[in-house]
């Protein structure tokens, strides 16, 4: 039984993982079976760490090859309903194809219905108000027609225009033809891009390209190195701190912090260049990283803008994860790593209530270290440090908000509108956090005059991305709440880790 002061903590993590579940599940019904088949993907994703967290909350441990079990069977699970999911989405391709067939005809009068109002609109239209040169224009609305977008209505927008419609075919292939017969027309000159109005209606907006986004000044290149130089000097000065020195008073012992400054640099650098490798695969382009120095743990991570536009928001969220992702997973390799490693004698003497700041690394130093975390100072060795910063560093960059990758990933499964919603959500929640916690207000600062403003629209954001992509998604998010959400002093100590 837990006592009322264990009670919060415990609901929390219950309240949390309910949450996400219910919204997935929410999201999947109206699709039918392939809304159930997607969102039980999720679910295996997840169960593990909630059985893994239930029972620690509970005060029983899983040993690591517990653990392994459970991630072995989730993952054939999560195969299993991906082959399920495939073959389901398949018979609903077929019946699709079937039905649109028997509707032909009765389509093609509605689209002859729609050609004869739309061409009286077409007649109305006046071509001087925009700012489209005539000739252009004339090419842009020869791109279109009755199989993938029919126009009517044109109207100017800051220095293209918009093409109100009727989208004929599936988004991703509609988008696909319309770009290629742009550019076979006017080669790179205009941009095409497919999204929803205020109505939720899809619409075209061709901008110039000329307004794409712009690479970085060697001005920016410039502070962009300072910045770095920086963290590296942040990252060593953390590394004395931890090792009881002040680096900046004892310059001289600047050697005794390479180890550790030279950790948590590899995972930030880990971090950026899994977002450069994904992002090179899809011909994006990504401005040089501005690291944000930070004498709390060596650096936040680093801000890093798009060069190039989107093409959907696929390739949104697999640059966004892959960050935290390969960050995230060196760290927690590293971590228990360490653990395994750790022993009396180790570098480091940390008195056990340290594990309270995170529900993940306490109830894995508990699992691994066992009785040993019940003394009040636990010898550990330096990779739990490391390890532990690095999950850290991941898990503040998934925070639901803004331009951050949490956000991002946010935006890319569920839409801007609820991305706009999660980063006001974030920053009132750090803005209350920060009473207590002086270090949330930090980010606070950072979003609303750095990154409080959503990424641009894609090319394409209609598509939404697949199942199993906001599964993983979801399970970020997840393994974000567990990193950061503290222990209660009452339950710690139950546990032996402190209090």
């Amino acid at each position: 039984m837990f006592s009322a002061s264990e009670t919060p903590v415990v609901a929390t993590i219950l309240l949390v993982a309910v949450g996400i579940l219910s919204w997935g599940f929410y999201r999947a019904k109206p699709y039918g079976k392939l809304g159930i088949l997607a969102w039980l993907q999720s679910l295996v994703l997840m169960v593990p760490w909630l059985v893994f967290f239930g029972l620690f909350a509970a005060g029983l441990y899983v040993n690591i090859a517990g653990i392994l079990l459970l991630l072995v069977v989730s993952t054939g699970l999560y195969i299993y309903l991906g082959r399920q999911l495939r073959a389901q989405g398949q018979d609903n391709i077929l019946r699709q194809k079937a039905a649109e067939r028997l509707a032909t005809q009765s389509q093609e009068e509605r689209q002859q219905e729609d050609e004869v109002q739309s061409q009286e609109t077409l007649e109305q239209l006046q071509p001087k108000l925009i700012s489209i040169p005539g000739e252009d224009l004339n090419n842009i609305k020869g791109i279109f027609g009755i199989d993938t977008f029919f126009v009517t209505k044109t109207t100017a927008y800051l220095e293209g225009a918009i093409f109100e419609g009727n989208l004929r075919g599936e988004p991703e292939a509609t988008h696909n033809r319309l770009t290629a017969s742009l550019k076979e027309g006017l080669d790179e000159k205009y941009r095409l891009f497919l999204v929803e109005n205020r109505d939720g209606k899809p619409v075209v907006i061709l901008l110039p390209s000329k307004n794409d986004p712009r690479p970085m000044t060697v001005v920016q290149k410039g502070f962009a190195g300072i910045l770095f130089l920086a963290t590296i000097a942040t990252c060593m000065e953390t590394s004395g701190i931890l090792l009881n020195f002040d680096l900046f008073a004892n310059p001289g012992r600047y050697m005794e912090t390479v180890p550790i400054a030279i950790g948590v640099l590899i995972i930030l650098l880990t971090h950026e260049v899994a977002h450069r490798v994904v992002a090179n695969r899809y011909q994006v382009r990504l401005s040089l990283p501005y690291f944000l120095p930070a004498l709390q743990l060596g650096s936040f991570g680093a801000i890093t803008r798009f060069e190039s536009l989107l093409p959907n928001r696929k390739i949104l969220f697999d640059i966004a994860l892959a960050g935290p992702a390969a960050g995230g997973i060196l760290s927690l390799i590293l971590l228990v790593v360490g653990l395994l490693l750790s022993h009396p004698g180790s570098l480091f003497q940390l008195p056990n209530e340290f594990f309270q700041g995170s529900i993940l690394v306490g109830s894995l130093a508990r699992v691994i270290l066992g009785s040993t975390v019940q003394s009040s100072v636990v010898d550990i060795n330096p990779l739990v440090i490391v390890g532990w910063l690095g999950l850290v560093l991941s898990a503040i960059n998934l925070m639901p908000a803004g331009q951050l990758d949490g956000g991002r990933i946010v935006q890319a499964i569920y839409g801007r509108k609820t991305a706009g919603r999660t980063t006001f959500a974030t920053v009132i929640l750090l803005a209350l956090v920060s009473l207590a916690n002086p270090l949330a207000m930090y980010w606070v600062i950072v979003i609303l005059f750095l990154q409080r403003n959503l990424e641009r629209p894609s090319l394409n954001e209609i598509s939404e991305p697949d199942d199993a992509r906001a599964a993983l998604g979801l399970l970020a998010l997840f393994l974000m709440i567990a990193t950061l959400l503290p222990l209660t002093p009452a339950l710690a100590g139950r546990l032996g880790l402190g209090g």
